[in-house]
């Protein structure tokens, strides 16, 4: 699939999320909005996956750890038939299955996840059970920057490299913004990429909302032997010019006003759904 089908794709499945935002009255939408072009980018181009046989054992596997941007996850599931996308209408409702992070009870979710600093972990597992049953699925995890202070991330990242998991991905929202400020500010990064280098993994950078970018990395062979590290520089609300590089919108529900607005902005004229 090509670059700017993914970039429409993208937009609209934005228009899913802040649609169930502002119905739920409650979820995170500048990190949704910040990683729907990954999202899109693996579900719709990348990852070998069968939304009719969500448990098919040679899928590629996903892994949100940064759990609390489920709303844009979930529009892509939908959309990809992993469940009816009439039920996003239930976002965040009582008996829902779409609450407001990751569960799997709901196809296409391997893990229930949100507890910041855990997805490596679980994913230098399946990267390994995948290695010892001589399994050619990937396994690929996508990160928050804040959640980068969590110690469990570099127990994890020793881990991957220390068994050579070549079929490892993480990956990483970095929209330099966490619920508390700039990440420069809580907990300093930079240099990022070095970081992750020491701790010896393939590491490599991509402008995280542009999808030919995203698309270039993912088609170029990475090295035998490490465990891959994607740096995707990100901009925090994407798409929504009245949340774009804002730490309030971490978790914010666009007003009635904002959402026609979030529309316009898209190129779209709302969601099919609702």
């Amino acid at each position: 699939m090509d670059a700017t089908t993914l970039q429409t794709i993208a937009n609209q499945r934005r228009a899913d999320a802040v649609t169930m935002i502002h119905r739920a009255n409650t979820g995170h939408t500048g990190g949704s909005m910040s990683s729907l072009d990954i999202l899109t980018t693996l579900y719709y181009a990348v990852l070998s996956v069968r939304p009719q046989e969500p448990h098919w054992p040679e899928r590629d596997r996903f892994l949100l750890s940064k759990g609390h941007s489920v709303e844009g996850y979930l529009a892509v599931l939908a959309d990809r038939g992993f469940f009816p996308k009439a039920e996003l209408a239930t976002f965040s409702m009582a008996g829902s299955r779409l609450i407001g992070h990751p569960n799997n009870q709901t196809p296409g979710v391997e893990v229930c996840t949100g507890a910041l600093g855990h997805g490596l972990s679980v994913g230098v597992g399946m990267a390994i059970a995948a290695k010892r049953l001589q399994k050619s699925y990937r396994t690929f995890v996508l990160m928050g920057d804040g959640e980068q202070a969590e110690g469990s991330v570099w127990e994890a990242a020793m881990a991957g490299a220390n068994y050579q998991l070549d079929n490892l991905y993480a990956i990483i929202d970095r929209n330099g913004l966490q619920i508390s400020g700039a990440t420069e500010d809580v907990m300093a990064l930079e240099d990022f990429a070095d970081k992750w280098r020491a701790f010896g993994w393939d590491v490599a950078e991509a402008a995280g909302n542009d999808p030919q970018s995203l698309l270039t990395y993912f088609e170029t062979p990475r090295p035998a032997g490490k465990p891959h590290c994607l740096i995707a520089r990100t901009i925090k609300g994407k798409g929504l010019p009245f949340a774009e590089n804002r730490k309030d919108w971490h978790h914010k529900v666009p007003s009635a006003e904002q959402l026609l607005e979030a529309y316009a902005a898209l190129g779209v004229k709302g969601v099919d759904w609702a």
